[in-house]
Order: C-alpha cells, then structure tokens, then sequence
C-alpha cells in the first residue's frame, strides 16, 4: 500500500460529484463550472498526472493499481462510495472502482481497455510521440497552440473540434503533457490493459464520441457487449475527449446520471 496523498480541487455546493482526472485537466474545466452549479464537483489527480505525485518507486501503475489508489483516497478525505466521472484511462479507472463497488455511480467517456493489441499501439504511440513534441517545445508552446493550426496538429486525435479550442486550454495541456511525472510509466503498463466483463452493481454509463479518433467508436461495441447492464450512449460530433467539444451536453449527461 503506498502512503502518497493524490491532490484534488473542490468547487461548488450540492451531492459531491468526483471526477478522475490524468492528461485532460484543461478539457474538464468547462464542464466543472457548469457542474458546479448543482454539484459538489472534486477533481482529483490520477497519480503521477497534473499535481499528484507518481507511485512510488517500484510501482507499476496499472489501471487496477490507480482505482485502488482513489479508492484509498475516498477514505482519506471522508468519502463513502460517491458517484465518479472519467475519460479515457480516468473512465477505465472508473469502471474498475464500479467493479469493486468502490463507488455508487459511474460514467466512463471513451473509455480505454477496448483494444485489441494494434489499437493499442497506435493509441499508445500516438500519445508517445504528442508527448514529445510536447517535451521538445518546452517553454514555446504558446507557438503551436496560438493559432487554430497548431491546435488541430496537436490535438486532432483527442478532439472533433480543435480549432474552437481557446489558445489557453490548449497551451495548457500540452504543458501538462510534457510536465506529467507518470505518464510513460503509466502508458506502457496500459498497454496490456483489457476490460474484463463484470455486471455492474450500481448504475454505470458508458458514452463514447461518435467522431472518436484515439479509441474508434467500434470499441463502443465491445463496450456494449462486455457491460450488457450499463447503459451505452452515442455523443454525436464530439471526440475522444468529449468535454472540449461539447462541455454542455457532457455536463448534462453527468447530472442526469447521478441522478439515476
């Protein structure tokens, strides 16, 4: 058992709301502020992502090892089974604590473990080599995500609609990419994560974006297939991570599932 403490952030009032976060903080904030409205919305760090420090050395940080993380941290900040919200490995990390009964609720947007083997290399790779361009410009990233150009060459992959992105949205999740302690670490130990078919205790959701590019919406089948007593819904227009594309219906997809 590892003896780190994940960073969170806490905003508005309400039932709390978590959201696991990893590479996509600046994609959540939109949704954060509109969540928190009606909502007690925690964000939370995966470790070794945003502010959160890595597991410790000799760790692996597989998907299994990260929802045991949170759901650790649950109990460090006095939280008992409360409703959770990821994407892509923060969606996996949220299947995995439904799985253990860790939460009372859970939404996975395009969730990763959905792959064969070449889908997961190309995945994996291409955040590889996102992540280096992201190292190599260092302090000058300002230069690719000021204009819409640079945004659709970084972020097509991750987003339907890149050029809509905001210049500081943008620079800052290419900083956040180069800057986050556990990514490689993390991004090779995904590679051989698969879901495993579970029947879901409490009530889980599972969206994918119809314009998906990382994570192709075929794997939304096989979502469908594995979690035949979740609930699979279409975001039509959006991207592997919806919450840039379309922050207003991801929000409304969250309260409506926590309320379920």
């Amino acid at each position: 058992m590892s003896n780190i403490q994940l960073v969170s952030s806490r905003r508005g009032s309400g039932p709390v709301l978590v959201v696991i976060r990893q590479l996509d903080r600046e994609g959540w904030a939109p949704v954060i502020d509109l969540l928190a409205r009606e909502r007690e919305v925690v964000a939370v760090d995966l470790p070794g992502f945003g502010d959160s420090p890595p597991l410790p050395d000799g760790a692996t940080p597989t998907v299994d090892a990260l929802a045991g993380e949170v759901a650790r941290w649950f109990s460090t900040v006095g939280f008992t089974r409360p409703p959770v919200v990821g994407n892509s490995l923060g969606g996996a990390v949220a299947l995995e604590l439904a799985r253990t009964g860790a939460v009372s609720n859970a939404v996975a947007l395009s969730p990763i473990g959905l792959w064969s083997s070449p889908e997961a290399a190309y995945a994996l790779g291409s955040l590889r080599v996102a992540r280096m361009m992201a190292e190599r410009l260092g302090g000058r990233t300002a230069r690719v995500t000021g204009n819409p150009f640079g945004r659709t060459l970084a972020f097509w992959q991750l987003v339907a609609r890149p050029r809509q992105m905001t210049a500081q949205a943008a620079d800052g999740a290419l900083r956040n990419l180069a800057r986050s302690p556990g990514f490689e670490a993390t991004r090779r130990a995904a590679r051989s994560y698969r879901l495993r078919g579970f029947a879901p205790g409490v009530p889980v959701t599972v969206a994918w974006g119809t314009r998906d590019l990382l994570t192709p919406l075929h794997q939304a089948r096989r979502a469908a297939r594995l979690l035949p007593g979740a609930r699979h819904l279409r975001l039509h227009g959006c991207g592997h991570s919806p919450m840039s594309d379309d922050p207003g219906r991801v929000a409304h997809l969250l309260l409506s599932a926590s309320n379920s």
